[in-house]
């Protein structure tokens, strides 16, 4: 207290300048939104209608996919979705996804698995948005389906905007690749691929 005398202040006033300082940093705290992530289950059907294998895996949104979720949803307007699943190859492929994954620059996972007679990369639709407080919509209706033309090894997927297969351009909102090792296709394969996305 003889200190306070000292400088000339009251312990009110020494109250007023240290609430006033904790206001102002709370006027600069930006509020961080997680951009919604995607969870991929994968099912493998031979040409007997035997189910091969299953994979269940989640995946990264790139910063290229945050820019995008922003862009569109608080700033733009009048935007419809638009969205493709392509299959990430075990040819080309060194590690993982990486948030500064682009369509066209992606090291870790150079190639495009394109071993399927589909002449696009399956479409993304989506369902009715189910619950209250986590929002879930997914396209179990209708799942991204390949059929597979090829013997090939499968890494993981991704999801664009691109429909091209092999394409480079559009904007890649995520991808994700196994955790529990390689997975592999053959001709006559049907490769179904779920896609759920959850806010809470």
């Amino acid at each position: 207290m003889n200190i306070l005398k000292h400088l000339g202040l009251t312990f009110r006033a020494v109250s007023r300048h240290l609430a006033a300082a904790f206001l102002g940093v709370l006027g600069v705290i930006v509020e961080t939104i997680q951009a919604p992530r995607l969870v991929y289950e994968f099912e493998c059907i031979g040409p007997d209608g035997q189910v091969k294998w299953r994979e269940r895996i989640h995946n990264l949104v790139t910063n290229v996919g945050k820019a995008d979720l922003v862009t569109n949803y608080f700033k733009g307007s009048a935007y419809t979705a638009a969205f493709y699943v392509g299959l990430i190859d075990s040819t080309g492929y060194t590690s993982g996804a990486a948030a500064g994954d682009t369509m066209a620059s992606h090291g870790g996972w150079t190639t495009e698995n394109q071993s399927y007679s589909n002449g696009t990369r399956p479409s993304l639709t989506l369902g009715s948005v189910t619950g209250t407080t986590t929002a879930s919509v997914d396209n179990s209706a209708s799942k991204a389906s390949y059929s597979i033309n090829g013997t090939a090894t499968i890494k993981g997927a991704f999801v664009t905007t691109n429909s091209t297969k092999g394409g480079t351009t559009g904007t890649l909102y995520s991808a994700g690749t196994f955790t529990g090792g390689d997975r592999g296709v053959s001709s006559g394969d049907t490769l179904n691929v779920q896609v759920t996305l959850q806010v809470s």
